[in-house]
């Protein structure tokens, strides 16, 4: 910035001296007598000062001065007067009072800031001059504004107990002016009006006196001023709870009836139950006691007394009494008469009795007889007059007593046309088991025990209701014959398939096989396939499919579409199929949109680690939800002796192509450690879409730091990216042992059975039906509302090409309800169709003109 010259000071000076006189010369008259008095008796009065200013980054401040009365303002910078050119000024009058008011402003830029060096800041004022004098302003100073990056001071992450006091320190970076700080959590700004959360502005720590678990979260140091705006590391704030003993239950019943025994009483860590990391319960969840349980005592009888004297009526009488010992403490009570009565004649002394008492009482009873059979002929009469179809066909306790066992009998020729059919296992044994892996009774555990009964079956010659079959079902099958129609069910999936190399298609199920090929059947297969699809919304196409070799598969029919070849009926997890054609088969979806999901069964299982008698290893599975994949995971989970730790439970993986995480939360620091870099594990998406080999697992190693340290609590979290999450929580003692649990018949999804156990309809019962509902009658009973009443009307050309469409109807029946076996729901709908009299539909006839 320039300064005024020696000349220029003379020159102004003179300006001035001249400044005074030439006024008052020329205000003459009574407007310049006026302007005179006003500005002779006033010093300039500053307006608006200079304040001090930041110059952020290059940009040049401006600073301002503002006076009246006022003939000239300069401003003065370092004590150095600003040259009269950068000055920029402008002038009006107060047309209040009449005097003039001046207004001048300057630039200040970075480089002039930068270039002074002396012992304060940079500073201007301003100098307003009138008749009577001077005046100045305040001085404004002018500083480089800035902040520094790093913080002086980051706040650090710290686990708290549930009402403890959080503090967290924070000091910001250096800068100009100084910074101003607020805290963030979770990316939300921090309210301090909430109560227990209090902010020391003056070091700008966030104290919080009384820690709630809502305060666990990710606390951020945020500094700011005119220039930038930094932020401090993230803090993660624990608030952790440690665990507490419920009240000890009451002690349980003695374990024994006589003698001694034991009694128990238990309590669990859920008072509160350990959160966040909390340490777990001291102390022993069960206590055990010894008790002594007085054993009961059985009666037993006395010693006879001895005969009394014979009777008037030719009779003697002789007693005993139950106190040989008396029953105590529940005991059982003495077994049979207390007092004994004996003709004491040998049969020679006899009693008259009149007899017309007798003739009375069997003349009643005659009576009451007759009366009853006639009002059951009146009833069985108006029952048959109301059905044509028999009073056995609506009874469902008729329907329930038809059912046969069909004995399987092994044939001793062997066929080129089965895989190994030189193994004869013995299949005359009235034993039968269910697929898949679904316990019923001891004699299915014993079952599963010999092997040979999943190996590959030998021939096997089943005698129909017309057709001989000659059939081998393999180890991925099992078939239930009724009359001609076989049931086939998948036991496992361990087939390594692929339907394109590249199509966006894949298998929604297992392949399921019943032949062998070329067997000719007179009516269709009815056969069962588990999917694991989400058929809830429309997103799939789903596609039945045939393998034809090596790892070719050709289409037989979509399962939306009509056909007279084949029928399809889906619902939410299997899928109904009518075949008539021998072969492997299986359901392949196509997703529509990134929408379509399949469902995923996830487990948890846990084991020590035999390798560290430390160590404990938690493993989580990720299959397809079918029934037969999931219990491949038991087997394999009881051969190494691990144990369910959870419920599993359902996920739907939507076809988005995002990758399934999981991650283990909420390990108990203080008790255990996991190795580094482990606590989350990733399937890719194809890994998880395509999966239709070995079940997807994961699994984590956790070590305890002692061998008093029994329990486990944490979480596993499945999530799929911006997707669905599902939570597994562990809480478990790894020094308890116990096998893998089998799941009942009702945990199955898809189960089948054969035997004597097989859900089927009573042969007579199925053929009367046929008979009745394959010819239309006058009354418009037909095979068409059966299926309709039956809740199996689509498709109905399919039908009308079989040689006995009710027939085939009641087989899909029979695959709908093999779980349930709900015969009454068939008793109910031929009840219904007795009471209807409607026209004959004419469908059947538009459905074969159309073939």
């Amino acid at each position: 910035m320039g300064q005024f010259s020696g000349g220029y000071y003379l020159t102004f000076s003179i300006f001035v001296l001249l400044g005074l006189r030439v006024p008052a010369t020329l205000a003459r008259g009574p407007r310049g007598e006026a302007l005179q008095h006003g500005q002779s008796g006033t010093l300039p009065h500053f307006l608006e000062e200079p304040v001090d200013a930041y110059i952020v980054k290059s940009n040049p401040i401006k600073l301002r001065c503002q006076a009246r009365p006022a003939l000239q303002i300069f401003f003065k910078c370092n004590g150095e007067w600003v040259h009269q050119s950068q000055h920029m000024s402008q002038e009006h009058t107060d047309l209040g009072t009449g005097l003039k008011i001046r207004e001048v402003m300057i630039n200040v830029s970075r480089q002039q800031v930068e270039d002074f060096h002396g012992p304060e800041d940079y500073w201007c004022l301003c100098v307003a001059w009138s008749h009577l004098g001077t005046s100045k302003s305040r001085k404004a100073t002018v500083r480089i504004a800035y902040l520094r990056k790093n913080f002086e001071q980051d706040p650090q992450g710290t686990e708290v107990p549930l009402n403890g006091m959080i503090v967290l320190h924070c000091r910001p970076p250096e800068g100009v002016p100084v910074a101003e700080v607020e805290w963030l959590k979770n990316e939300e700004p921090l309210s301090f009006d909430d109560d227990g959360v209090n902010d020391s502005r003056g070091d700008h720590n966030l104290i919080i006196s009384e820690a709630r678990l809502s305060d666990s979260g990710n606390y951020t140091c945020v500094a700011s001023n005119i220039v930038a705006k930094r932020r401090s590391a993230t803090a993660t704030v624990v608030v952790y709870v440690n665990g507490g003993w419920s009240s000890w239950t009451d002690w349980s019943p003695c374990n024994v009836r006589c003698g001694r025994g034991v009694q128990k009483r238990s309590r669990t860590c859920t008072n509160p139950a350990p959160l966040n990391g909390g340490a777990f319960c001291e102390g022993m969840s069960v206590q055990k006691s010894t008790c002594n349980t007085v054993c009961p005592v059985d009666g037993s009888w006395g010693e006879w007394s001895e005969w009394s004297l014979c009777s008037s009526e030719c009779e003697r009488q002789r007693s005993r009494e139950c106190t040989a010992p008396e029953p105590k403490h529940g005991g059982r009570l003495c077994d049979g008469v207390a007092l004994a009565t004996d003709n004491c004649t040998g049969g020679l002394c006899t009693q008259s009795v009149e007899s017309s008492s007798d003739v009375a009482l069997y003349s009643g009873l005659a009576a009451g007889v007759v009366t009853v059979v006639l009002l059951i002929v009146a009833v069985t009469l108006y029952r048959r007059s109301q059905s044509e179809y028999g009073v056995d066909v609506i009874d469902s306790s008729a329907l329930t007593g038809g059912f046969q066992s069909f004995s399987f009998k092994t044939s001793r020729q062997a066929n080129p046309l089965l895989i190994n059919s030189s193994l004869q296992p013995d299949l005359t044994v009235s034993r039968t088991y269910t697929s898949p892996m679904c316990f019923q009774d001891s004699i299915d555990k014993e079952l599963m025990a010999e092997r040979s009964l999943l190996d590959p079956l030998p021939d096997l010659k089943v005698k129909g209701e017309k057709t001989e079959l000659s059939r081998k079902l393999i180890s991925v099958g099992i078939g239930v014959l009724h009359s001609s129609v076989v049931t086939v069910r998948t036991i496992h999936l361990a087939l390594n398939l692929a339907v394109s190399e590249d199509g966006p298609e894949i298998f929604l199920s297992a392949a399921v096989m019943y032949g062998p090929p070329g067997l000719d059947l007179s009516c269709p297969i009815a056969m069962t396939i588990a999917h694991c699809a989400e058929v809830a919304a429309d997103n799939w196409t789903i596609r039945l499919k045939r393998h034809i070799q090596d790892n070719k598969w050709e289409e037989v029919m979509s399962v939306d579409e009509e056909s007279t070849s084949c029928y399809c009926l889906l619902e939410a997890q299997r899928c109904h199929v009518l075949l008539e054609h021998p072969g492997r088969y299986a359901l392949v979806g196509e997703p529509l949109n990134q929408e379509a999901a399949k469902r995923l069964r996830l487990a948890v299982f846990g084991s020590p680690d035999t390798s560290n008698s430390l160590g404990f290893t938690l493993r989580v599975y990720c299959v397809d939800d079918t029934p037969h994949a999931f219990q491949e995971v038991a087997v394999g989970e009881r051969s190494r002796g691990g144990r369910l730790l959870e419920e599993p439970k359902i996920m739907l993986f939507r076809g988005n192509t995002f990758s399934l995480q999981v991650s283990i939360q909420d390990v108990p620091q203080l008790l255990w450690s996991i190795k580094p870099f482990t606590t989350c594990q990733e399937f890719s998406f194809s890994q998880v879409w395509a999966s239709n080999q070995r079940p997807l697992q994961c699994a984590f190693s956790l070590e305890r730091y002692s061998h008093s340290s029994s329990q486990l609590s944490c979480k596993i979290s499945i999530r799929q990216v911006t997707g669905e999450e599902q939570i597994l929580q562990v809480y478990t003692s790894v020094n308890e042992k116990g096998p893998v649990p089998f799941f009942t018949q009702s945990d199955c999804t898809i189960t089948s059975q054969t035997g004597s156990r097989a859900f089927k309809i009573p042969l007579s019962i199925r053929q009367r039906i046929s008979a009745t509902f394959d010819t239309a009658n006058a009354n418009g009973k037909d095979w068409q509302l059966l299926a309709q009443k039956l809740h199996i009307d689509r498709n109905l050309c399919y039908f009308a090409c079989q040689e006995s469409p009710s027939s085939v109807i009641l087989s899909l029946w029979e695959a709908q309800h093999q779980d349930s076996g709900d015969l009454d729901s068939l008793a109910s709908a031929l009840e219904e169709i007795g009471k209807v009299q409607s026209p004959r539909s004419t469908d059947l006839i538009t459905c074969i003109h159309g073939l």
